[in-house]
Order: C-alpha cells, then structure tokens, then sequence
C-alpha cells in the first residue's frame, strides 16, 4: 500500500504545505512519556500558540488509530495527554507494528522526524535530543535519535542533550553520523536545564535567517538532518552543579530499580519532577516553548526564501 494508505494529515497542516507556509513539526513523547497531565496537555496547547504567535503552523505528531498523525489536535491530543505512561513509546523500529495493532503511541524525536519527513515537514522543535546514555560502554545504550538526524532531513531545534545522558559520547557519535551542530547564539552545546555542557557546538549562528540558509544549503546538497541546540532561556536555567547532584541520586534510582531502554529516560524525568519539588518540569516547558518559538522563526525565513 502507498505511504499514504498511513500518513493523516490535518486540513490546516496539509493546507499550509500545499500553499509554501511555514511548518512546525512538534513529538509527543513529552507529551505522554515527558510530563504528568494535566501539565502536559497544557505544555502542548502552550507550544503550538507560540508556533502560532511567529507565524508558523503547528504539527504534532502521534501514532493513532492505526495512522501516523501530523497535526493531533482537540481531542485527540486531550486523549493523548490522558493516555500518559500507557501509551506506547514509538521509535522507528516499533512503527510498523503499532501501525499493524492500532496502539496509541508517543513518537520520539527518531520517529517524529520520520513521520515529518514523509509529510514533507523540514523544521521539527522538541526539548531535547536522546543521545548515550552514561555507562554506554557497557550497556549500549544509545538513542535512535543519533541515526536518524544523519539520514533524514530536518532540522532539529532543541536545548542540547538531556544533562542525565554522556554529553560528550553523545555529539561524538553525532559527528561520526556526520550530523552538524548548531548553536543559536551560542557557542557552548547545552545541557537541557543547563545553559551549557562544557562543549562545543560545530558553527554558531546569531540570527534565525542565517540557520535558514544554511539548511537550505544542507538539503541542496542532498545531506541529512540537522541539530539546532537554543539554549534555555537564562531565567528558568539551572547551574551545571546545582542538576547534577539530582542527576546522580536519579541514575542511581534507576540502577537500583533496573530501569533500562526506551523505560530509562521517562523514569529519569519523573525522578527529576521529584528530586527538584517539580522546578524541573516548569523548566522543561519554558525551555521548549522558547525551541518552539526559535523554529517557528526559522520555518518562517525558509519560507520566506521559497523553501
């Protein structure tokens, strides 16, 4: 069957494509997996007004009914929010068969690519990428995010990789992908909550219409995705130190628990919720409403050039 046969579109969505407006795609793990409810279907109806607000045309994406959903909206994405932890979290190894079984699922920052790529979606806005996990050298435990960004072409916008994963691991692997990181007014890769990991990004850009040039160079050039990391807004920022001792007391829960794979990342948040008397989440909501905001402009200026 064509891919269409799987792939439904909103009228707004699809309308907007059709018409060279700008796109925003948006995951929605975070919805099921990153945030309690009702926190988190507020975080996403906050997201999508600030797509709104600069001039762009919000996407959220899920696996529902038996379709892959681009642009989930009223109550679909209340159903969403509600379903949480038992919905599924989709990654590209898990599409078909939830496709196949017509199960509710989240779709990771892999998936959600995938699925943007497919409805011809080049901007994508999400919290933070997966990356490898602390300890990978002996798990290998490394998110299909990595992969994707270096074989499907959209841009990514986020703040850096989550702080409880190996940083460093993490852009070496996106190097040996041949994925270029983008700092947005930064020259530091930042840590999710922190401002900054103490690494470097590949090119730093300081204005949206330059990123939006270079993506259009990128997909000239028939090259695969790329990251974009917006670091968090310095009001809602941690201190690199400050996090990393609820890091290290939520790895040891989660090695305490067994708590591995695709489990790992949600369990690590919700103990972070915990850990922080909830300033996590409100962190996490302003940092992604500002990625939102970021690639909401540059969908804008590659629209504006035509792309």
């Amino acid at each position: 069957m064509p891919i269409d046969a799987y792939l439904s579109i909103a009228d707004e969505v699809r309308a907007a494509l059709a018409a060279g407006q700008p796109v925003v795609a948006l995951e929605s793990t975070i919805i099921t997996h990153g945030m309690p409810y009702p926190q988190n279907l507020g975080m996403a109806r906050e997201v999508e007004d600030v797509v709104r607000a600069h001039g762009a045309v919000p996407a959220t994406i899920a696996i529902m009914n038996g379709q892959l959903k681009v642009g989930v909206s009223g109550a679909d994405l209340e159903t969403l929010a509600r379903e949480g932890h038992k919905a599924a979290k989709a990654s590209r190894r898990d599409m078909a068969s939830l496709l196949a079984n017509q199960v509710i699922a989240g779709t990771t920052v892999a998936t959600t690519m995938q699925i943007a790529a497919l409805a011809g979606i080049r901007i994508f806005a999400t919290g933070g990428i997966g990356g490898v996990h602390r300890g990978a050298e002996d798990s290998f435990d490394i998110s299909a995010d990595l992969e994707e960004l270096g074989r499907t072409p959209v841009a990514v916008i986020c703040a850096g990789a989550k702080s409880i994963l190996d940083i460093a691991k993490t852009l070496e692997v996106l190097e040996t992908n041949g994925v270029p990181v983008l700092g947005h007014g930064t020259d530091d890769f930042p840590a999710f909550w922190a401002r900054t990991s103490g690494h470097k990004v590949d090119q730093r850009f300081d204005d949206t219409e330059g990123i939006a040039r270079m993506l259009a160079i990128q997909w000239d050039l028939d090259m695969g995705g790329v990251l974009i990391a917006n670091p968090i807004p310095e009001e809602d920022a941690w201190e690199a130190e400050a996090i990393e001792g609820f890091i290290t007391q939520a790895l040891a829960d989660a090695e305490a628990q067994s708590v591995k794979g695709k489990a790992a990342t949600p369990f690590l948040l919700q103990r972070m919720f915990e850990l922080t008397g909830g300033k996590s989440l409100e962190s996490n909501i302003a940092l992604v409403k500002n990625n939102a905001k970021v690639a909401a402009q540059i969908a804008v200026a590659l629209a504006g050039a035509g792309r």
